[in-house]
């Protein structure tokens, strides 16, 4: 098979996984280096591929008729802000104990995510208006900012107990910001690694066909499946990632 294409097909199937729950770069970044990319080359070039996967995510959403724009800008200034500080130490990331650590905040995300009883669960039209919710959230977004400057793997899976749990907003929700968040700080951080490092911008635009396809495709199936689907979607690739990074 081409380079063309196991990139392509690599990131339709990180495209689908990231919009519905998150890991899809630990399919991407990993060929990248395969490939022969530096490791921090290949975590730049990956932006370009998620720019693209949430610019066509973010719009898909709208036309199912899933936005709020203002609650997401502000929620996305706030992750901004650390992604900025944090693709300046993505720009030389290096280190042995990073697969634990990112399985560390995997497990912490199911183990959040399926307490049913965190925190209660407000109504709907109420809790997406609480401001002690509100406050935390945004408080919370510059950590996951951080992390998704400094690395992007995972990030998902810090956004959406934040947006879900933190919060209170339904999964399809949680999503539907999450997709538009990434979006904004994406352009910070693709900005920083453009300006350090020689990115593969051929590569990571084949990379970006695939994962514009499968955002496409996990807009869909999360407002198609409904809360219920996004959570065993999300609890499988939680759990197989996790035996991933500790075990192989």
């Amino acid at each position: 098979m081409e380079t063309w294409q196991l990139l392509a097909l690599a990131g339709l199937a990180a495209g689908w996984l990231n919009v519905l729950a998150g890991g899809g770069s630990l399919l991407t970044v990993p060929l990248m280096v395969f490939m022969g990319m530096p490791g921090p080359v290949a975590n730049g070039t990956n932006r370009i591929a998620i720019l693209i996967q949430n610019i066509t995510a973010v719009t898909t959403f709208h036309r199912r008729g899933f936005s709020d724009f203002r609650l997401s800008l502000g929620l996305a200034a706030a992750a901004s802000l650390g992604a900025l500080f944090g693709a300046q130490v993505g720009v030389r990331l290096e280190g042995v104990w990073f697969n634990r650590v990112l399985a560390l905040i995997m497990l912490g995300g199911m183990l959040v995510m399926g307490h049913e009883h965190l925190g209660g669960r407000p109504e709907p039209s109420r809790r997406e208006q609480a401001p002690r919710r509100q406050l935390l959230g945004h408080l919370l977004m510059v950590g996951a900012g951080f992390w998704g400057g400094f690395i992007q793997i995972g990030v998902g899976f810090i956004l959406m107990p934040i947006l879900n749990r933190v919060m209170g907003l339904d999964l399809v929700r949680t999503n539907m910001h999450k997709v538009f968040i990434i979006l904004v700080f994406n352009l910070v951080a693709l900005a920083v690694f453009a300006s350090q490092l020689q990115l593969m911008w051929s590569a990571g635009l084949w990379l970006a066909l695939g994962n514009a396809v499968g955002g496409w495709l996990g807009v869909h199936t999360s407002v198609d499946r409904g809360e219920r689907g996004i959570r065993l979607i999300l609890n499988l690739t939680l759990a197989a990632f996790i035996v991933r990074l500790l075990f192989f």
